[in-house]
């Protein structure tokens, strides 16, 4: 019997490219660190409520994707409603912004200065190198300073004009002032992701998908997904990669030969598992990019509902927190309860720094008194609980292309091995984008070749409606 070919991480891209690769009688054995499945995406199940971490909605462009999201959940793929505002200075603000209710909300005095600094901002236009540059040049600087750099800041640790223009251009995309205020005018035309009210969302939670991706793996005679173990090496003779040395941290580590690696783990962790070495400026250049890690605190609150949106984020400046997730409006069926509900708060933190090193205890105390001081939610707290996320978000520091740049000229040189992912590419992929460099990297196994870095690399909102195939 011939090597397997090896997905290393179990995340949406390993899970979906394992899923694809049995379609195609390809045997694969699917290596994951976690005992549970899903990544990121994963469902955390506790005392009976259910909990996402950071909020994945199901949405895409790309119909080979949406059609396997149909037919792993197909009747608890559900479709909901959205609704998210921004707290800012106690009030709350249309998101994504609606000009209307922002500069309605703001005041007459400040909206006047947020357009004419967005009519300073259209004069001035220049070729952004910043988040900072990129978001005031189409929204005006009072805007920027208002809506964008606070929770930017929480995010990522890191002053905006520090961050790369690239993740504005990725996430905000093409919505500016001016478009946002015609479409405002003209609501019957042509929308960006401003407009989207409704997503899916399976009845249990993301890790619902995965769960059932991997019992489907495990159910078949060339498929194996195997939990609790650790890829600490990645053997190469010349261009190929051989092998695979996994342990699961008390017996003899175990090296499974392979024919081929399709790589969802961290592009820092595979860079510094290859042996022999990557070359130095190769093994520079991952020491040189970060991740940001999230914590979620999960509480749980003495009233069957708290407010209508599925999420808000927090952009007053003196509170912490980032986002809050208002589990029932996501799914019902994530809080079984019909006297209390649950809601997560999002800290954006980084190793080292104290959000990071906090106890659970303390952790849910500070959720506590925020969620008090943002006045939304009235109630008692009755219970709680942590999720954290290492390496949640790849950050788009200035330069960070530089290195990316090195590792994948390296990357593209060896013969039988492929990143897939936000973790495995070092790119702030939604789940669809995941999934989908997944399939186009099996397509390229059977023989096809696409550039699976061409993934969310255009500047096409990705929420807009155009479909690929």
């Amino acid at each position: 019997m011939s090597p397997p070919i090896l997905v290393l991480g179990a995340g949406p891209a390993g899970l979906s490219a394992a899923h694809a690769l049995l379609r195609q009688s390809q045997p694969v054995s699917v290596i994951e660190r976690s005992s549970v499945v899903g990544g990121l995406a994963r469902t955390v199940e506790w005392k009976g409520y259910r909990f996402d971490v950071g909020g994945h909605r199901f949405f895409t462009r790309y119909p080979r994707v949406q059609r396997l999201w149909e037919d792993i959940l197909g009747e608890d793929f559900l479709e909901r409603p959205r609704m998210s505002r921004i707290l800012y200075n106690g009030a709350l603000f249309d998101y994504p912004l609606s000009p209307s209710n922002a500069l309605t909300s703001l005041g007459v005095r400040e909206a006047a200065h947020c357009v004419l600094s967005f009519g300073r901002a259209r004069i001035r236009r220049g070729q952004p190198v910043s988040f900072e540059d990129w978001v005031s040049q189409r929204f005006g600087r009072r805007l920027y300073e208002i809506f964008f750099r606070t929770y930017t800041e929480k995010v990522w640790g890191i002053p905006c004009t520090e961050l790369s223009a690239d993740w504005a251009a990725q996430r905000i995309k093409d919505l500016s002032l001016g478009k946002a205020i015609r479409q405002a005018l003209k609501p019957s035309a042509h929308t960006s992701t401003s407009l989207i009210e409704r997503f899916h969302y399976p009845r249990l939670g993301p890790g619902m998908l995965y769960e059932r991706m991997a019992e489907q793996i495990q159910a078949h005679a060339q498929g194996s997904v195997q939990r609790e173990q650790t890829v600490t090496r990645v053997f190469r003779e010349g261009h190929r990669i051989t092998g695979v040395e996994i342990t699961d941290g008390q017996s003899n580590p175990k090296r499974i030969p392979c024919e081929y690696v399709l790589s969802s783990i961290p592009l820092t962790v595979l860079i510094e598992s290859m042996d022999p070495p990557a070359p130095e400026p190769v093994r520079a250049a991952a020491q040189a990019l970060r991740f940001r890690h999230l914590v979620v605190v999960n509480l749980v609150v003495e009233s069957p509902k708290l407010f209508d949106d599925t999420w808000i984020y927090v952009h007053s400046p003196e509170l912490q927190v980032g986002r809050l997730q208002n589990y029932r409006a996501w799914s019902p069926d994530l809080v079984p309860s019909s006297t209390h509900s649950t809601i997560g708060l999002e800290y954006f933190t980084g190793p080292g720094e104290a959000l990071w090193e906090m106890s659970d205890s303390a952790l849910i105390e500070l959720a506590t008194q925020e969620l008090s001081a943002t006045g939304l939610v009235k109630a008692t707290v009755t219970d709680g609980m942590v999720i954290r996320a290492p390496r949640a978000y790849p950050v788009y520091q200035q330069g960070y292309e530089i290195h990316l740049g090195c590792i994948v000229e390296w990357l593209r040189k060896l013969e039988n091995i492929q990143p897939i992912g936000r973790y495995g590419m070092f790119k702030y992929n939604n789940s669809d984008h995941s999934i989908f460099t997944a399939l186009l990297a099996v397509d390229n196994l059977m023989g096809a070749n696409h550039d699976v870095w061409a993934v969310n690399a255009d500047e096409s909102y990705h929420e807009a409606a155009e479909v690929v195939e």
